[in-house]
């Protein structure tokens, strides 16, 4: 093609974006769908950056969680201490640890009681896996490509 073809050709293609309605109807769909492509190029674009955004406070957040519970931690350790040690005041040291030994396997039995009924009472992802039980089987497995024909 010469040179004076192409851009006359180039000159055609600038007139169909000025005035679409030139434009024929593969033209159109194809000027649809390179927008929608860069549309959804740019939108994941976007969540990978706020995605990235939100772990990274997330683990700051994480961090300062882990910090407040080493200090509960310690908090309940300390207290544990005082009260093992005030009970040694009234009775034998050793009676005394076992009391705040049997204190902490109260709570402990208390809190593993209650987990274990939240637990059982636990559904993985109750409206994603409802709205694909509703999915119609056609649309659900049709894009599989390593499924052997029937």
């Amino acid at each position: 093609m010469s040179a004076s073809a192409r851009g006359l050709g180039a000159e055609r293609e600038r007139e169909r974006e000025r005035d679409p309605g030139q434009a024929s109807i593969g033209e159109l769909l194809g000027a649809v769908t390179r927008d929608t492509s860069t549309l959804v190029r740019q939108e994941i674009q976007l969540a990978k950056l706020e995605l990235r955004q939100e772990v990274r406070t997330a683990g700051r957040v994480a961090g300062m969680f882990g910090g407040a519970a080493l200090g509960a931690l310690m908090v309940l350790l300390f207290l544990s201490y005082a009260l093992w040690w005030g009970l040694a005041n009234v009775m034998d040291q050793g009676w005394a640890a076992l009391v705040v030994a049997g204190v902490w396997a109260l709570v402990a039995a208390v809190l593993a009681g209650v987990a274990r009924g939240q637990a059982r009472s636990l559904r993985a992802l109750p409206q994603t896996s409802e709205s694909i039980r509703r999915m119609p089987t056609a649309i659900r497995d049709g894009h599989r490509t390593d499924r052997a024909p029937r």
